[in-house]
């Protein structure tokens, strides 16, 4: 991992097992229901929902400081707590480490590999529920030079130093496939007007593992998406496109990228804003 431009922000599989009784760090389950983690999850991880936790009822990224401390708090997480996520799907530990950034939480891990490597290495799992004695947390206020707003991205397009980078699956992007099925209200299908189309999985190995800087660099170079550019990633609701901030921030050391949060789920119901299919 010394070839990334910050290995520190990953830790492996035996790193994490040697940690697991380690009062510094957290592990923390991310998924859309709290069926799996109930069934099986990494001991002493403590479970967090995407819909209840993270998400507003109109599926954006809840951005107030307090729910998020509320949430840290009664998660037995201090500001000097490592906090380790994954998920149900590839990229929740990146997304939850871009989260916890946003509201100024430091000490964040990626595991590489994930629950998925985790679980393919026959490594502890376990079905008893973690509890730990709550905290006070106090989050600060989203440090909005790590996200992007609909305006400023609608204002770069068509601009050579912005790349609009949309990381959803290929039938996301041709407008086959809509986040809610069926479409829910006033959604859209199709991709924003000059987007990139580079789906956010193939940064990743088999293993679920990240691939190489060699590689990362080579995939993103052969689309345009260069580090002397601002890059706008994308996708449903700002999870699969944080995972792509995650890798070309601190993996690959891109200096401008920010992840547009609102992603489809509010560009697609804005009438003024442009879509292509």
């Amino acid at each position: 991992m010394s070839q990334y431009a910050h290995p520190e922000v990953l830790v492996d599989t035996p790193w994490l097992l040697a940690h697991l009784n380690d009062p510094q760090v957290r592990v923390v389950a991310v998924d859309m229901s709290p069926d799996p983690y109930q069934k099986a999850h990494i001991p002493g991880a403590i479970f967090w929902n995407i819909f209840t936790d993270l998400l507003k009822p109109n599926l954006s990224v809840n951005l107030d400081p307090i729910a998020m401390a509320k949430l840290l708090s009664r998660s037995g997480i201090s500001p000097e707590t490592t906090v380790v996520a994954y998920g149900g799907y590839p990229g929740t530990g990146a997304w939850i480490f871009w989260l916890l950034k946003l509201f100024g939480h430091d000490n964040v891990s990626v595991l590489n590999g994930g629950y998925q490597k985790w679980v393919a290495e026959g490594r502890p799992l376990t079905a008893e529920l973690a509890s730990f004695a709550p905290t006070q947390y106090q989050a600060n206020s989203p440090d909005m030079t790590l996200r992007a707003r609909q305006t400023e991205v609608q204002a770069a397009l068509g601009q050579p130093n912005c790349v609009v980078l949309d990381v959803r699956t290929p039938e996301e992007y041709q407008g086959d496939v809509f986040m809610m099925k069926p479409p829910a209200g006033d959604e859209r299908g199709g991709h924003i007007p000059g987007a990139i189309h580079l789906e956010h999985t193939l940064t990743l190995n088999d293993d679920g593992t990240f691939k190489s800087a060699d590689e990362l660099h080579a995939l993103f170079n052969r689309q345009g998406v260069t580090a002397d550019k601002v890059v706008f990633p994308y996708c449903a609701i700002g999870g699969r496109s944080a995972c792509t901030w995650f890798v070309l921030t601190y993996l690959l050391g891109y200096p401008d990228v920010r992840n547009y949060d609102g992603s489809w789920n509010e560009w697609s119901r804005l009438p003024h804003a442009p879509i292509d299919r």
